[in-house]
């Protein structure tokens, strides 16, 4: 076979696969069709099936066709997270001020702190953390991929349950919008290269004075050309963000973020990034999977896993528990926020991807918090639906 019909094939593996898997099983109800095609990664990958039949990972696999899977894996995610980035309320997020900062600094803060020690404790083993990380990196970024909340996962789930446009949801969205604003900030802390930091002074100067100019420009143009001026930002902000050594993740998210939602139709918005989900980010999934790793024994990774599953979720849920004390929220409200921002998998698994890409953490380390993500976001649905006194939607309304 040749590379192009390698790639074809690792493509129809890719789409064909979770959908199947998603369609039979019916997993919607636990896992929307994204976390299965999370799974499916892991398990196509090097330390699942890869081990099973080398030949076969070392076939459809072949450096040839990984390098073209990363290539699309990399525009994907950076459209997905220029899109979060534009999808962000700010507006609203200042509006309701005190009751977003008490809430989400809480929620966020809590099982970041649970995080911290958990990695600090699993660090000491002198095992996990990455050839090019110091410890306090590792640290915080073990710590944050425990606390951060996915936005887009949450959307989905607050949607299958009809409380998406409600103003209980909505509350929630702003919660885990501070999230997204947090996780992008740590990033740039921990990727602060102090022998870049002339490159990363020059970027941030110049990203003030190209974000002003952009914005003037985007609202005189036309709503048609806004989107193809904005994709091109997009390009331009990422690529300064990597030469400055901030990765361009970090880039993109800043690309999307300074420009007004309100700009882009909201349907064609919702097409769009629904289009992006459908065509191109289950190859970033699949090659997330793919850097999967069991080599310090599938015992010693399923355990950290577990210990920072834990972490992740009690911290999260006495966050938001003691928010609601403070804030005096209606009985019930404090538990169904708890589980509804335990969600994580897409935004989290771009992050330790960038923590993975900068040696910061190590491979058995990355899979760990890949079991975690997809265990916290798999948790919710079930544990909402096993509290549940009545529907949401009447909690909602009480609320």
């Amino acid at each position: 076979m040749n590379d192009s019909d390698v790639f074809l094939l690792a493509m129809l593996m890719i789409f064909a696969i979770p959908y199947l898997v998603w369609r039979i099983v019916r997993t919607d109800s636990y896992a929307p069709l994204v976390v299965v095609q999370i799974i499916a990664g892991i398990l196509l990958g090097p330390g699942v099936l890869g081990a099973v039949f080398p030949g076969y990972y070392s076939l459809v696999f072949s450096p040839h066709v990984i390098a073209a899977l990363n290539g699309i894996a990399w525009w994907a995610v950076m459209i997905f997270v220029w899109i979060a980035g534009i999808e962000l309320d700010l507006k609203q997020v200042w509006k309701h001020r005190l009751d977003t900062s008490v809430t989400a600094s809480l929620a966020l803060g809590m099982p970041f702190l649970l995080g911290c020690i958990a990695a600090a404790a699993m660090l000491k083993l002198g095992v996990w953390s990455g050839v090019a990380g110091k410890s306090w990196q590792a640290t915080f970024g073990i710590g944050m991929a425990c606390a951060v909340t996915a936005l887009p996962i949450l959307v989905l789930f607050l949607d299958r349950l009809e409380i998406l446009r409600s103003p209980f949801g909505q509350r929630v969205l702003r919660y885990a919008s501070f999230d997204d604003v947090a996780i992008w900030g740590v990033l740039a802390l921990i990727l602060l290269d102090w022998n870049r930091a002339g490159r990363q002074l020059v970027f941030l100067i110049g990203y003030a004075v190209a974000a002003y100019a952009i914005r003037k420009l985007m609202a005189r143009l036309p709503e048609r050309d806004r989107w193809y001026v904005g994709l091109v930002w997009l390009a331009a902000s990422g690529l300064a963000a990597d030469w400055s050594g901030l990765h361009f993740m970090v880039g993109a998210f800043l690309a999307g973020a300074i420009l007004d939602s309100d700009w882009f139709d909201r349907k064609q918005m919702d097409l769009f990034r629904d289009g992006v989900l459908l065509s191109i980010m289950p190859v970033f999934f699949l090659s997330t999977g793919l850097r999967t790793s069991w080599n310090m024994h599938g015992g010693a990774v399923l355990i950290l896993a577990a210990v920072l599953l834990l972490a992740s979720v009690v911290g999260k849920l006495l966050g938001v528990q003691l928010a609601g004390k403070i804030l005096k929220w209606p009985r019930g409200d404090a538990y169904r926020i708890g589980w509804l921002l335990q969600t994580k998998a897409l935004i989290m698994i771009i992050f330790v991807n960038i923590l993975l890409d900068k040696g910061i953490i190590d491979h058995p380390t990355f899979t760990a918090l890949l079991l975690m993500a997809v265990a916290s976001t798999m948790l919710t649905m079930p544990m909402l639906a096993a509290k549940r006194a009545g529907s949401v939607v009447d909690a909602v309304e009480a609320g």
